[in-house]
């Protein structure tokens, strides 16, 4: 076996453990409370969606499909760079595990809350405020580099700037409607996608 097809079965299996492991939650959550549809977050939100995350998802698919439909946006890496992408996705694996134990019926696929939301400062979210999009963003990078595909860390780097402008603000302006001061003490000691060191402490 080459080190490509190597790389390219790591990442397979790395993407459907985290895909199993986000599909596992997000059912449970449904079946035992209530679903938002995406629909509800507005007609630009599901745009700007689709304008990132499904180029990206695309791109993910191609290259473990068929690698050579990803040649035309390869990336000269060193083999050691695409194995320290190897060793970050692994490392997202129990992380993903314990934010969505954490945060439980709460998730959703959008950024509006539930109507018996609950805020969940246990877990990962000790530390920092938006885990899922930290580990995700870090999942995705990781695929760029086992992938050696600048393509993907492209639209990863798009969508980090996407979350960081337009979803995070909204998401935490529904999370202050909702739970006021309580939020935004929990804003004023915790980082938003990395740790503070004050809340390391």
């Amino acid at each position: 076996m080459d080190i490509d097809q190597t790389f390219r079965l790591m990442m397979v299996a790395i993407f459907v453990i985290s895909a199993s492991i986000s599909k596992y939650h997000r059912r449970k959550a449904k079946l035992s409370g209530e679903a938002i549809s995406r629909r509800d977050e507005g007609r630009v939100a599901m745009l700007l969606r689709a304008a990132v995350a499904l180029p990206l998802m695309l791109s993910f698919l191609a290259y473990m499909i068929n690698p050579s439909w990803m040649a035309w946006s390869e990336l000269a890496l060193p083999v050691w760079a695409r194995w320290v992408g190897v060793g970050l996705g692994i490392a997202c694996l129990p992380l993903l595990w314990t934010l969505f134990q954490s945060i439980g019926s709460n998730i959703s696929e959008t950024v509006l809350t539930k109507k018996n939301h609950k805020l969940v400062m246990t877990g990962p979210f000790r530390w920092i405020r938006h885990p899922l999009y930290t580990v995700a963003m870090l999942l995705f990078f990781s695929y760029g580099l086992m992938a050696s595909n600048w393509w993907m860390m492209m639209f990863t780097a798009l969508g980090l700037g996407l979350i960081e402008v337009l979803v995070i603000p909204k998401e935490e302006a529904e999370l202050i409607a909702k739970f006021g001061g309580e939020y935004r003490d929990y804003q004023e000691r915790v980082g938003k996608l990395l740790p503070r060191l004050s809340s390391l402490r």
